[in-house]
C-alpha cells in the first residue's frame, strides 16, 4: 500500500519503484498467444518536456490566491501535469510519448465547502473553467485540461477537504470530506471499529468525492453495496450556491435528487462533503478459490447462488483465458501448482471463481456452508483458501502490472458493462468478438480476458482485459477502433453502456443510446440551472462542446 499521499506517476500508476516486472515466462506465453514482438518502449522523460504556458491572467491568480492562499494556486508544471489526466491507455499513451497537451493551467486547492464555493464564483467571474480532481484515477478521460470554449480551465483538487466532520455510531453514519483517500478512511474507521467496505480497483488513491461522482463499484460491493448505496447525502458546491442533499434512512418527498448528483462527474458542480453508511468492521474474512468446468457452468452456478439468496461478498469469476492468463502471469510456484490441479480435475481449460465472506464468525460459516453446497451441486470444485488469499493480497496489483506491460510495447486496456443473466451470454460474446476481430491482423490477435465481479439478483457485470500488440504508429487509433467496436457491439446486445467506469468524455458520444435523447435533455437543464455558463467540468458526460 503506498503512503496516504503518494501521488500518481503522470506516465502510469504508482511510483517507479512500486513497478511490476513482466516474468520471462510471462513474455514468452504472450509472444506465442498474441504474435507480440518483444520491445523497449520506456516512457519519455517528462521533467525535460516544457509545458504550454498558464493562460491564467495576474488578475485571475491573485483573486484565487487571496481565497485559498499562495501555496493553494499552482501554475508550475509538475503540479499542473499531475493533474492534466486519468489513467485510461489514451491518457497513459499520450503522457508516455511526451505529449503534454490538455493541461489545466492552474492547480487550486481549496480548504472548506466556502472557499470552494468562493473559486467557483470567481471562476464564473471570469469565464474560467473547473474541473474537480481527486485521485485521478478514472479511465474513460473524466479529468484533464479540455474547458471547452472558456478562457482557461483550473483543477480544483479536494485533497485538503479531508476532515471527518462527525461520526454517528448510534446511526451508523458518518460525515466526511470529499478528498479523503480510501486508505485514509479506512484507517480512521478502524479506530472506532468500523468500515465503509468500498474496495475498487482505484482504492490507494481514489477520494471518496471521487467515488461519489462515478457511482463507483467495489470489489466487495456484491456484500457491501455499491458506493451510491452507500451514501446517505452529500453537500455540492455549484456556481449558483451550496445544495444539501439526502437526509434520514429515506424520504418521499419528490424524486430522489441525491441519485441526480450521484454520478453526475463533476458537471453539476464540486462534491466537497458526504455522509455515508458504515458497518462495524467485520469479525472473520474467509476467501477461498472454486473452480468451474466452463464459462456457462459458471454463470449458471453465480445465478443460482443470487436466486437463493447466499451470494458471498466477493464473487470474481474469470473467463478460461484470464484464468489462464492469471496463472502463467503470476510465474510462482503456487500458480504452477494450481495449474497442475486443475488440469487433475479436468478443468484445464475451466473458470476460476474466487469467493469471500465478511462477518461475524458464526453467520460467515453459515453462509459459506450454504453457499459451498449449492456450488457442489452446480458442479464446480473447490482449490482450497490459499488461492483466495493469494488474490485477496495482491488484488490492486493489477495496474502496476499494466504498467510492465506498456513499457514493452503492448496495448493493454479494459472495458466493463453489466447485462440480465438473460442477456449476458450474448454480451459476452458479441463484445469478445467485436474487439478480436478489430484488433486482429494477419500474423497477431489480442487476447481478451473477462471477469464476473458484480453479481446482482438479475444479472451480472462483465469487465474485460484486453491484450494486443501495440501499433507504434497510431497507438490510440488501434484502441478507440476497437472501443467503438466494442461498445457499439455490447450496447446491441443489451449491455448498459458502463457499470462502474463512469462516462466522462470517452462514453459520452453513446449517453443518448443508454438514456434517451430525453433523458439527456434532462440533464442539461439540471446543468443549465445550476450551471449556468458553464464552467463545471464542460466536456464529460455531453461530450465537447
Amino acid at each position: 500500500m503506498p503512503d496516504e499521499r503518494t501521488e500518481l506517476s503522470p506516465t502510469g500508476w504508482g511510483p517507479a519503484e512500486s513497478a511490476h516486472d513482466l516474468p520471462s515466462a510471462g513474455r514468452k506465453w504472450l509472444h506465442r498467444e498474441i504474435g507480440w514482438t518483444p520491445r523497449d518502449t520506456p516512457a519519455e522523460a517528462l521533467a525535460a518536456v516544457t509545458t504550454a504556458a498558464t493562460r491564467l491572467s495576474d488578475s485571475s491568480s491573485s483573486a484565487l490566491i487571496e481565497i485559498v492562499g499562495e501555496d493553494q494556486v499552482r501554475t508550475d508544471g509538475p503540479s499542473r501535469l499531475r493533474r492534466g489526466a486519468g489513467r485510461s491507455y489514451l491518457d497513459l499513451i499520450r503522457r508516455r510519448s511526451g505529449d503534454v497537451s490538455g493541461l489545466p493551467d492552474a492547480v487550486v486547492l481549496p480548504g472548506s465547502h466556502d472557499e470552494v464555493l468562493a473559486v467557483l464564483s470567481r471562476c464564473v467571474e471570469d469565464d474560467i473553467a473547473v474541473v474537480p480532481f481527486g485521485g485521478g484515477t478514472s479511465v474513460v478521460g473524466g479529468l484533464g485540461g479540455d474547458g471547452g470554449e472558456h478562457r482557461a480551465v483550473v483543477a480544483l483538487d479536494v485533497a485538503r477537504l479531508n476532515a471527518i466532520d462527525s461520526i454517528d455510531a448510534k446511526s451508523l453514519l458518518v460525515t466526511a470530506g470529499a478528498g479523503l483517500r480510501g486508505p485514509e478512511f479506512e484507517a480512521r474507521m478502524a479506530r472506532y471499529g468500523l468500515t465503509l467496505g468500498h474496495f475498487p480497483q482505484s482504492y490507494e488513491y481514489a477520494t471518496l468525492g471521487g467515488y461519489a461522482a462515478t457511482r463507483s463499484v467495489g470489489q466487495a460491493s456484491t456484500g457491501y453495496g455499491r458506493f451510491d448505496e452507500l451514501v446517505s447525502g452529500v453537500r455540492l458546491a455549484t456556481p449558483v450556491g451550496s445544495w444539501q442533499v439526502g437526509r434520514a434512512p429515506a424520504s418521499a418527498a419528490g424524486p430522489d435528487l441525491l441519485g441526480l448528483v450521484l454520478g453526475s462527474e463533476g458537471v453539476l458542480g464540486v462534491i466537497t462533503e458526504l455522509t455515508l453508511r458504515v458497518r462495524p468492521a467485520p469479525e472473520t474474512k474467509h476467501y477461498e478459490g472454486w473452480s468451474f468446468r466452463s464459462l456457462p457452468r459458471a454463470l449458471e452456478g453465480l445465478r443460482q447462488l443470487a436466486r437463493a439468496e447466499l451470494l458471498p461478498d466477493i464473487a470474481r469469476l474469470s473467463d478460461p483465458d484470464e484464468t489462464r492468463a492469471n496463472i502463467v502471469l503470476a510465474a510462482s510456484s503456487k500458480a504452477n501448482a494450481l495449474q497442475t490441479l486443475l488440469r487433475a480435475r479436468g478443468h484445464g481449460a475451466g473458470c476460476l471463481l474466487i469467493v469471500g465472506w465478511e462477518g461475524d464468525t458464526d453467520s460467515v460459516g453459515v453462509r459459506r456452508r450454504a453457499a459451498s453446497s449449492l456450488l457442489r451441486r452446480c458442479e464446480a470444485v473447490r482449490i482450497g483458501r490459499s488461492v483466495g488469499q493469494s488474490w485477496l493480497s495482491s488484488r490492486y496489483s493489477g495496474p502496476y502490472l499494466r504498467d510492465a506491460l506498456l513499457d514493452v510495447g503492448l496495448l493493454v486496456e479494459t472495458l466493463e458493462t453489466a447485462a440480465s443473466w438473460s442477456d449476458l451470454a450474448e454480451v459476452y460474446q458479441a463484445t469478445r468478438e467485436a474487439l478480436i476481430t478489430s484488433l486482429s491482423t494477419a500474423d497477431k490477435k489480442p487476447l481478451v480476458m473477462c471477469h464476473v465481479s458484480h453479481v446482482y439478483p438479475t444479472g451480472a457485470s462483465l469487465y474485460f482485459t484486453v491484450l494486443a500488440d501495440r501499433d507504434d504508429d497510431r497507438p490510440l487509433q488501434q484502441w478507440l477502433l476497437a472501443k467503438r467496436a466494442a461498445t457499439d457491439a455490447l450496447l446491441s446486445a443489451g449491455g448498459v453502456l458502463t457499470h462502474h467506469h463512469a462516462v466522462g468524455i470517452d462514453h459520452a458520444p453513446w449517453l443518448s443510446r443508454e438514456i434517451g435523447d430525453l433523458g439527456v435533455a434532462v440533464l442539461h437543464a439540471v446543468k443549465d440551472r445550476l450551471d449556468p455558463t458553464g464552467i463545471c467540468n464542460p466536456c464529460v458526460l455531453f461530450g465537447r462542446p
